[in-house]
C-alpha cells in the first residue's frame, strides 16, 4: 500500500484535489478554441474516457466567452458538466474575465502579468471567488534571474521559481495553490517534484511535458508520474502526448491502475506466450482488453478485479494465482480458473465470452435475465 504524501486540499469546481483525496486525471483541449462545437464535443469525449479536469487555453476575450458558453451548456446537461482549467500567459486581465466567466482554476504564473498590483487584482478576484491557482513552472517559463543563477533549467531551478511564484501570491494572503514543476526531461522532474514535496505542502501536479508522441511520450510519463506517484507523491497527473487528448486520459488511468491507485479498475495479466502455447493468446488478450474497458466504465467506485489471461493450462493458474478469475489456453479449449483454482473446461470460441460473464458477476454489472 503506497502512503499518499499529506498535502493541503482545494476545490476545483466540485472535485477535490490534494488532502486524502483520490488522485485525479487531466486532459488539455486541443480543439479550435473559437469553434464552441468542436470544444463541446471533445469535453464530451474527455469526460466519458474518465477524465477529471479539463484545461483550456485562453488567449483573447473571444476564448473567454467560450467559457461562459460551456459552463452554461453543463448546467443544463451532464454530460459536458467536467471543471474547467483557464490557461493564460502574461495578460492578468484574461484571468479576472475567466473567474467571471465561470472558469473552475486558473493556470498562471504569477512573475510573468506584470507589477504587483495586477498580481493583488487577480489573488483578490480568486479569493473573492474561491477559484484556485495552479502555478505551472517548467524549463521554458524561468524568471530570467533564476536562469542566469542556475545557468540552466535545473530541478533547484524549477522550484525556486515555483516557491517564487507561490510567494507572489502568499503576499496578498492568497494559499489556494497548486504546483506543478514539469520538464521534458524526466530525471529533473522527477527530483525538481521530490524537492518541492519536502519543501511545501501544496498539492502537486505531476507530468513530463513535451513528452513526444504516444510511444515515447507513454514511457517518459509512465517513469516520470510514476516513479513520483510510488513514493506518494502527486495529488493530480496529466500525461502530456503528442496525440489525442482522450489518449492522455486513458494512459493516466492506466498509471494509476498499475499502482493500484486508481478508484476502480479492472487490471488484465497475460503471459508474454512460449513455444508451449497452443492458442493465439495476443489475440484473446486484446479482445479480453476492449471488453473490459466497457464492463470498467460500468463498475462502481472501490472496486478492483484483476483478470488474467495465461497461454498454458499446466502452469497457467498457478501463475497467476491471484488472479480473481482467468483463463489459460489448451489445445482447442481454455481453462476457467478462480485465483489459482480449476473451476471447468471451454471451447475456445466460447473462453472469452464466459471470461466476460464471470467479470459483470464480480463487477456487480451483470444483465439479469427474464
Amino acid at each position: 500500500m503506497i502512503a499518499r504524501r499529506k498535502t493541503r486540499e482545494i476545490n476545483v469546481g466540485d472535485v477535490k484535489i490534494g488532502g486524502v483525496n483520490r488522485i485525479t486525471v487531466q486532459s488539455m483541449l486541443n480543439a479550435d478554441p473559437n469553434n464552441f462545437n468542436a470544444l463541446k464535443n471533445q469535453i464530451f469525449e474527455l469526460k466519458q474516457a474518465g477524465c477529471d479536469i479539463v484545461r483550456m487555453a485562453v488567449a483573447n476575450s473571444e476564448h473567454v466567452k467560450m467559457i461562459s458558453k460551456l459552463k452554461e451548456l453543463a448546467a443544463v446537461d451532464k454530460n459536458y458538466d467536467i471543471p474547467l482549467v483557464a490557461d493564460i500567459h502574461f495578460n492578468y486581465k484574461l484571468a479576472i474575465e475567466s473567474v467571471y466567466a465561470g472558469i473552475d482554476k486558473i493556470r498562471i504564473n504569477p512573475g510573468n502579468i506584470g507589477s504587483d498590483d495586477r498580481v493583488k487584482a487577480v489573488a483578490d478576484v480568486c479569493r473573492n471567488q474561491k477559484i484556485p491557482i495552479r502555478i505551472g513552472v517548467n524549463g521554458g517559463s524561468l524568471e530570467s534571474q533564476i536562469l542566469a543563477k542556475y545557468g540552466n533549467p535545473t530541478p533547484e531551478a524549477l522550484v525556486e521559481s515555483a516557491l517564487y511564484n507561490a510567494k507572489l501570491l502568499e503576499k496578498y494572503d492568497f494559499t489556494d495553490i497548486a504546483i506543478s514543476v514539469k520538464s521534458s526531461d524526466v530525471d529533473k522532474m522527477i527530483e525538481a517534484n521530490i524537492m518541492l514535496s519536502e519543501i511545501c505542502d501544496y498539492p502537486l501536479h505531476t507530468g513530463v511535458t513535451e513528452a513526444g508522441t504516444v510511444h515515447m511520450g507513454l514511457i517518459k510519463n509512465a517513469i516520470g508520474i510514476g516513479s513520483l506517484l510510488q513514493k506518494g507523491i502527486g495529488d493530480t497527473i496529466r500525461v502530456s502526448l503528442t496525440a489525442a487528448p482522450v489518449l492522455e486520459v486513458y494512459e493516466g488511468i492506466s498509471i494509476l491502475k498499475s499502482l493500484e491507485l486508481y478508484r476502480k479498475s479492472i487490471d488484465i495479466i497475460s503471459c508474454p506466450t512460449c513455444g508451449r502455447c497452443r492458442t493465439d493468446v495476443i489475440s484473446v488478450a486484446n479482445e479480453v482488453e476492449k471488453r473490459l474497458i466497457i464492463i470498467g466504465k460500468n463498475m462502481k467506485d472501490d472496486i478492483k478485479i484483476k483478470v488474467a489471461v495465461m497461454g498454458c493450462a499446466v502452469n497457467g493458474p498457478g501463475e497467476a494465482r491471484e488472479a480473481d478469475v482467468g483463463i489459460a489456453g489448451g489445445i482447442n479449449e481454455f481453462l476457467l480458473f478462480k485465483q489459482g483454482k480449476s473451476i471447468m473446461k471451454i471451447p475456445s470460441d466460447k473462453a472469452v465470452d464466459v471470461l466476460i460473464k464471470e467479470v459483470e458477476k464480480i463487477a456487480g454489472t451483470a444483465k439479469t435475465e427474464d
